[in-house]
């Protein structure tokens, strides 16, 4: 059931966010950061953003928005780390994917995915988007539930996040039937294949920052995968 809180907590986020649409000057600072401090910025922006989705996840796993152990600063470096290799596939994929189309046989995939919307750079973008699905976001989501885990075992302390993280016990213990059957098989093609695709038809200055609007999405879709259990 929604509470007062959660209206409280609704209103925040907005009020939050609500300067940047309606200053140009900070819209235009914005830009500019992106510019010249790309990395930097998607850490911030995956930091809060996603952060924010797992702290929804949890009220609705919860009905409480923190708990002791949950570990919300630990988990925002996380996502803030996670944030720059997310930012260095954009690029990667973003630029090896037309080239690798054109050498398929693609004429000016390359031209087609700068140019303006078309059934050609809609394939482009979605080409992009099955390539970083397929062979990043797997190896991204299983990092992820590695650390989500080290972060609980460890009482959610920033000391604890940055201890030996046991890889090996924590990979064998996993719920493969859940990450494997739903987080990766069912949420790559249905969700975040077509979602990366309308990512890769903005602009660049706002894919990872359309991105880490996603990682909300992310946060409720783990919610649910835990709920599986």
């Amino acid at each position: 059931m929604i509470k007062r809180f959660d209206i409280l907590f609704a209103a925040g986020v907005f009020l939050l966010f609500l300067p940047f649409f309606m200053s140009e000057g900070l819209y235009d600072i914005y830009t500019h950061l992106n510019h010249i401090h790309g990395f930097i910025m998607a850490f911030i922006k995956f930091a809060i953003l996603a952060t924010l989705g797992e702290v929804i996840g949890l009220r609705i796993k919860t009905g409480k928005y923190t708990q002791p152990g949950f570990g919300i600063l630990p988990r925002a470096v996380v996502w803030g780390f996670l944030g720059i290799t997310i930012k260095f596939a954009f690029i990667v994929f973003a630029s090896g994917t037309p080239s690798f189309l054109e050498y398929m046989g693609m004429q000016h995939a390359r031209a087609i995915f700068a140019g303006n919307l078309s059934v050609g750079r809609i394939l482009v973008a979605f080409t992009i988007s099955a390539a970083i699905n397929l062979i990043y976001a797997p190896v991204m989501m299983t990092l992820h539930k590695v650390t989500d885990t080290h972060i609980l075992t460890t009482g959610g302390t920033i000391r604890g996040l940055f201890t030996p993280i046991p890889f090996a016990s924590i990979l064998k213990g996993l719920n493969w039937d859940v990450q494997w059957n739903f987080v990766l098989k069912k949420t790559i093609p249905f969700f975040w294949i077509p979602a990366h695709t309308i990512t890769f038809l903005m602009p660049s200055d706002f894919r990872v920052l359309f991105a880490a609007l996603l990682g909300i999405v992310l946060g409720i879709i783990l919610a649910v995968a835990n709920m599986k259990k």
